[in-house]
């Protein structure tokens, strides 16, 4: 079993030493899905919610987040991000919306806490704007769907049925 690499030999918390790695380009791609009452998704589909485009918002808030991601996370190491994208997908069928966060860096660590860090922003955004005109929003699956470069190699998430709601 592999050890865990944020705890010391006393069982005490620190920061990885990545000062050996090899500086490679890594991305990171994270999902998130938020569920709401139909009448809430269509305001958002229509750009009509009274607080303004909600989705816009949350793509801010989104990439803002990665970028402060060691300000939240305590054992994150400062990266210099190159890219931050956070996208979204409206599923009227299921009543979601399913966001997808891209972060990549040329760096000596991985962006997966970036990125997952994105689509939970974007997440919270969404409910606290909705919040308002439905209190049954639901946040789920959060979760890394892939990464690639370093040491590690390239990862993907196993299949769930398409990141459903």
């Amino acid at each position: 079993m592999a050890n865990l690499t944020h705890i010391d030999e006393t069982g005490a918390a620190r920061m990885v030493d990545v000062g050996d790695k090899d500086v490679t380009e890594r991305v990171a791609v994270a999902v998130a899905v938020v569920t709401m009452r139909p009448e809430t998704l269509a305001l958002l589909e229509r750009g009509a919610h009274k607080k303004g485009d909600v989705l816009a918002v949350a793509r801010v808030a989104g990439i803002q987040a990665a970028k402060k991601c060691p300000d939240l996370i305590p054992l994150c190491h400062p990266l210099m991000l190159t890219s931050v994208a956070v996208d979204f997908r409206i599923d009227i069928e299921q009543s979601c919306v399913h966001i997808e966060g891209r972060c990549k860096v040329s760096g000596k660590t991985g962006v997966e806490m970036e990125a997952l860090t994105a689509v939970s922003v974007a997440a919270l955004t969404v409910y606290d704007m909705c919040k308002a005109v439905d209190r049954d929003i639901e946040i789920r699956s959060v979760r890394l769907r892939s990464k690639t470069g370093g040491k590690s190699g390239d990862w993907q998430a196993g299949d769930r049925g398409g990141d459903a709601c």
